[in-house]
């Protein structure tokens, strides 16, 4: 059975994660923001996945995918986007561009990811990663 403060700490446990994932996600941003990428939509979620922030640099239309790992121990953030991952950011991208009415034969897409293991000044843009 779990009890009121085993409910409790793992609450707090989540909502740390989740604050330190929106610093690492603004940290990305600010970043692609000094190589040109203007953010159009932060965490869009849709029932097929979630996006990090879809940016746009010229032409391109860009999903970006942000990951953080504190040790590269066990393969590090690069290592840790699966290819089911990588499917359900396709998926919502999908999804993205139909809500959008955007036509591909007009528009180039993109899918990044940035990196950051150990200190956030530690990022690793890689385009076109998927």
């Amino acid at each position: 059975m779990i009890t009121a403060e085993l409910l409790t700490l793992r609450l707090k446990n989540l909502i740390n994660k989740r604050l330190i994932g929106q610093d690492y996600e603004k940290a990305a941003e600010q970043f692609l923001a000094t190589q040109g990428l203007k953010t159009l939509a932060r965490n869009f979620n849709c029932k097929l996945g979630e996006i990090d922030l879809i940016c746009q640099q010229n032409e391109y239309l860009v999903f970006v995918e942000v990951r953080y790992r504190k040790s590269s121990q066990y393969g590090g953030a690069g290592g840790s986007i699966s290819q089911s991952k990588q499917n359900k950011v396709k998926k919502a991208a999908q999804y993205y561009l139909q809500q959008k009415n955007i036509n591909l034969n007009h528009c180039a897409i993109r899918f990044d990811v940035v990196t950051i293991d150990g200190k956030i000044d530690n990022l690793n843009w890689i385009k076109n990663a998927f």
